[in-house]
């Protein structure tokens, strides 16, 4: 998958990404996922499975300390295996609130069990709780539309950024949720409100659609990550067939190695 712009931004990170341990609607092993990530060219992955206000794998009664612990096995599973095989994976998680769904980064399993309140806390209550750890907020994939989504509700002031390319919607290889116009109003919103966009896949299976966000140099941890992208720092976007510039504007087409 070499092209100019890969060459420029060398590393490639896919930021949404679901393991079957920690997500209802995952199909693979947080362990196949990664060998598939590594295949594809990946520099490094976020697991970010569904939590308990989504479609989550974990028995909801469960006490706090057991759930997380459970939870947590995806992003465990998967930073085992791509220690082995050279894969950097970064722990994160979907949080659902009826349909409407956030990306947390620069959050780690110790924060979550000293925060049991995350279980009932509003979308304001989390945005504060994350802010407190030095995390970030990104509204995924805004504007989708589907059974488990009632209504597209909008939270302005309790997001860092939104997931403006989403693979799942504008890839043409993807099975489901594939509606490019989502994309498009995501791009449109993050520009009305000046808020920086990410990208990732959404990918719940090892036929990978190859979305995600790259970079110029390594990054370090999921609060590096953070770091860079609420600074400003140099960075593209793809789906996976398209590069996009931090701005939501198409640069070229990806070119294929294969």
């Amino acid at each position: 998958m070499c092209d100019k712009i890969r060459e420029q931004y060398p590393y490639l990170y896919e930021t949404h990404l679901h393991t079957l341990e920690g997500s209802a609607c995952a199909h693979y092993t947080a362990k196949e996922m990664v060998r598939a990530c590594k295949e594809y060219g990946y520099t490094g992955i976020f697991v970010t499975d569904h939590n308990w206000g989504g479609n989550t794998a974990v028995n909801r009664k469960l006490p706090w300390d057991e759930w997380v612990n459970l939870f947590c096995k995806g992003y465990e599973n998967a930073k085992e295996e791509g220690d082995k095989i050279g894969l950097d994976v970064f722990f994160s998680y979907e949080a659902g609130y009826a349909g409407t769904e956030f990306l947390l980064y620069g959050i780690d399993k110790e924060w979550m069990l000293a925060n049991p309140t995350l279980r009932h806390a509003s979308i304001e209550e989390q945005y504060e709780l994350v802010h407190q750890k030095g995390g970030m907020v990104i509204h995924a994939h805004p504007y989708r539309e589907e059974d488990y989504i009632p209504e597209i509700r909008l939270f302005p002031e309790w997001v860092d950024g939104v997931e403006a390319v989403n693979a799942m919607h504008s890839n043409s290889k993807s099975v489901s949720h594939n509606a490019p116009e989502y994309d498009e109003k995501a791009i449109a919103y993050a520009r009305e409100h000046k808020f920086p966009m990410t990208a990732g896949s959404d990918i719940h299976y090892t036929n990978l659609l190859g979305g995600g966000v790259a970079f110029k140099r390594k990054l370090t941890s999921g609060a590096d990550y953070v770091k860079a992208v609420l600074s400003g720092e140099d960075y593209v976007l793809t789906n996976g067939e398209y590069w996009y510039d931090k701005e939501g504007n198409i640069l070229s087409e990806v070119k294929k190695s294969n």
